[in-house]
């Protein structure tokens, strides 16, 4: 029987098609945007057959006040995933949801809702809510739809038991400090700000960390 050689340099030059399967890319988007498959598949140098989207909301900003019950936290944003078959889909819609802006006064501020949208799979993972400046209430987590999985984001801690920003899949909501002049942020992505006590710090609430949308692309 004879034998074929396969030489390096005919792999190299594109004489020979070496199958390829599997994880082939990622997509980060940090910011709104379009995810195109001919764009992807020409860097690649692959056809991509599926994705892995994951859909992460922005995170509630803390509360700012004197009284014990108004120093509360944000909530976190929710979160989406979903295995999606893109054979038939060119491209999707991606909006990535902005962090609640930190508050200079009374209730914290909702962080938006990040999204993908392909004309046929909409995934959204909503913006966790600012910290209610009043009752001992942090922020809700905000909700998630569309996906395979779909998860709540965690709520802001109230006064009385902990007044840290609410935790998502990608980030841990910012901790309370009496003495913090601007109070800490959500850190990574989707996690909601803390409080600030406004007889012992003069800055503003912890803002929430801002939404992220990652696609995972698969070859085969």
């Amino acid at each position: 029987m004879a034998r074929t050689t396969i030489r390096s340099e005919d792999i190299t030059s594109g004489a020979i098609d070496v199958p390829v399967s599997g994880i082939v890319g990622v997509s980060t988007f940090t910011s709104s945007g379009t995810w195109t498959k001919a764009t992807r598949e020409a860097a690649l140098g692959v056809t991509i057959k599926r994705v892995i989207v994951e859909v992460q909301g922005a995170g509630g900003s803390g509360g700012r006040g004197s009284a014990q019950s108004a120093l509360n936290a944000g909530g976190a944003g929710g979160y989406a995933k979903k295995l999606i078959d893109v054979s038939s889909i060119s491209s999707s819609t991606i909006i990535v949801g902005t962090g609640g802006a930190a508050a200079g006064g009374g209730t914290g501020n909702s962080g938006g809702a990040s999204s993908w949208n392909d004309g046929t799979n909409t995934l959204t993972g909503n913006g966790g809510q600012g910290a209610v400046n009043a009752n001992y209430r942090g922020g809700a987590g905000g909700t998630a739809s569309g996906g395979d999985i779909n998860i709540s984001g965690q709520y802001g801690g109230e006064w009385g038991n902990t007044q840290t920003g609410g935790n998502s899949m990608f980030g841990f909501g910012g901790n309370f400090s009496y003495n913090n002049n601007s109070a800490r942020p959500g850190t990574g992505y989707g996690s909601g700000g803390t409080t600030v006590h406004t007889s012992y710090a003069s800055g503003n609430s912890g803002p929430g960390a801002n939404g992220i949308v990652i696609v995972t692309e698969i070859a085969g």
